[in-house]
């Protein structure tokens, strides 16, 4: 098992459900899991099968390259917190679902928000 890539994936999918306001119960549920199995991925215990972080991508609405560690920019001067981008990227991924209509309203509701 790859430890690293473990507790990355584990730290991200901890960091989505929280905020989310998901517990561990509730997330398991929702992939079809055992709690406790759903725990030890949390703390980089074990890797989940490719369905299993394909429902997890779904339920937590984060992307297949978050929960791998592709989109990190190792060494990064970047002085935005750390789940910041995994914060927009989760955004990303809700917009890109959005019909046109849906997305000018984000769109809009986001500028204002930003004033």
């Amino acid at each position: 098992m790859n430890e690293q890539l473990a507790t990355h994936l584990g730290s991200i999918v901890r960091l989505a459900r929280e905020q989310m306001s998901l517990t561990q119960v509730q997330v398991a549920e929702r992939v079809g899991m055992n709690s406790v199995v759903y725990s030890r991925i949390e703390r980089g215990r074990m890797i989940p099968s490719v369905e299993t972080l394909r429902s997890l991508c779904i339920e937590l609405m984060v992307s297949p390259e978050d929960l791998m560690g592709l989109t990190e920019s190792p060494g990064s001067g970047s002085h935005t917190r750390p789940d910041d981008d995994v914060t927009l990227r989760r955004l990303l991924f809700l917009a890109r679902k959005l019909d046109a209509s849906k997305l000018d309203a984000l769109v809009r509701v986001a500028t204002e928000l930003a004033r």
